[in-house]
């Protein structure tokens, strides 16, 4: 079981070369910044969305919903190499445009399809420009509110500003995984920002991050250069370098990577989901303000009831008026394929079930419902500007 994953050679080399001099390219866009000041200063940054949560919990699907909101803009596939520069590199690509591509399914084998236009996560290639250690799985990986970089702050500001700028847009919606450890420095930056954190029974959730671990890890062993692709855009979840998210319990995280190392993936996977979602629910806990700005958005019933969850998220995000082009457009379409069939072990299944029981019980889960059993597939929304999606 694999995927093919292909480079290109110009993305390996330029991307490379972009990986490697991340400090140049943090003063090239300071340099941009500075050449736009007057321009970027006018700008409003309101009510920034972010969508964050595990790897395989819907966020593809509810990123596009996003994206197809006309106000709103996202990073997209064709940012990569340049993304530290966003208002040159998008205004070169509109004044030499390439070919147009036609949709190709993305490299996971879940019939999501993709152009470079579509929207993707990103700006985890700008945080690790500025916090090198976010990916050292040795180290505790949360940034909050007694977070302070000035540098990255500015520069980060002046980034979606830009974005905002060059794309004629007045809201951003971004989808970054590991966001979910930086709620509360997002919140101390943006004070008006929206979370939306997506979430999926452990079964199902644990099932489909196996999956593609072991698809992923079997195209980076065919192809090493994907491998380096996947490490400078920030993506750790699966693959032959998959690392663990640390928030703060050296005991558990090292458990994780040794279940792992062993190759014992469903007890990795449970006990991560268990770590990261668990250290949700506490911070929402402790913090009324925090929690009144994040939205838990459960898959399945986003599945169950697509009217109402897009509605709620709709409103939530601040973009409610746009809640009945979202409805007729997605609601009918959104429910769980079957494209692959999931199954454990009854060994695989007690230790997963002891891993994520207590957190999943907070999130309106139980072990022997069936919406905590694994799900043939992820929810697919409709074609989108030729482009067919499925949620992951």
């Amino acid at each position: 079981m694999s995927v093919e994953l292909s480079t290109s050679p110009w993305l390996d080399v330029v991307g490379g070369f972009v990986a490697r001099h991340r400090p140049l390219m943090v003063r090239l866009g300071n340099l941009e910044s500075l050449f736009l000041r007057d321009q970027i200063q006018a700008v409003r940054l309101e009510k920034p969305v972010y969508v964050a949560g595990i790897a395989r919990s819907g966020s593809t699907l509810l990123l596009e919903i996003l994206n197809s909101i006309p106000v709103v803009t996202t990073h997209r596939y064709q940012d990569y190499p340049f993304l530290h520069v966003p208002y040159w590199w998008n205004t070169y690509l509109r004044m030499v445009p390439g070919k147009r591509s036609d949709p190709e399914e993305r490299a996971h084998g879940d019939r999501i399809y993709i152009t470079p236009e579509s929207p993707e996560a990103m700006e985890e290639i700008l945080w690790m420009s500025f916090f090198p250690h976010l990916h050292d799985d040795t180290q505790v990986q949360i940034l909050d509110e007694t977070t302070s970089h000035p540098g990255f702050e500015r520069f980060y500001t002046d980034h979606l500003r830009k974005l905002l700028l060059v794309r004629g847009a007045t809201r951003y919606a971004s989808k970054g995984n590991y966001n979910v450890t930086r709620l509360k420095y997002l919140q101390k930056l943006f004070p008006d920002a929206r979370f939306v954190v997506p979430i999926r029974a452990p079964r199902a959730h644990v099932a489909s991050l196996v999956k593609q671990h072991r698809l992923f890890s079997a195209g980076e062993r065919a192809n090493p250069k994907a491998l380096a692709h996947m490490q400078r855009v920030g993506h750790y979840e699966f693959g032959l370098d998959r690392r663990v998210i640390h928030v703060g319990d050296s005991k558990l995280a090292g458990r994780i990577r040794q279940a792992w190392d062993a190759g014992r993936d469903v007890e990795g996977y449970a006990l991560l989901w268990g770590s990261v979602y668990g250290f949700l629910a506490e911070q929402l806990r402790q913090d009324q303000d925090l929690r009144e700005c994040t939205l838990v958005l459960r898959y399945e019933d986003l599945c169950a009831e697509p009217e109402r969850v897009l509605g709620e998220l709709l409103r939530h995000a601040g973009l409610d008026q746009h809640t009945e082009s979202i409805v007729q457009r997605y609601a009918g379409t959104i429910s769980p394929p079957t494209y692959y069939e999931p199954s454990f072990t009854p060994e695989e299944e007690a230790v997963l079930d002891a891993a994520t029981a207590r957190v999943a019980a907070r999130f309106g889960y139980g072990s022997e419902t069936e919406a905590d059993r694994p799900t043939p597939g992820d929810a697919a929304p409709p074609p989108s500007s030729g482009v067919q999606h499925t949620a992951h």
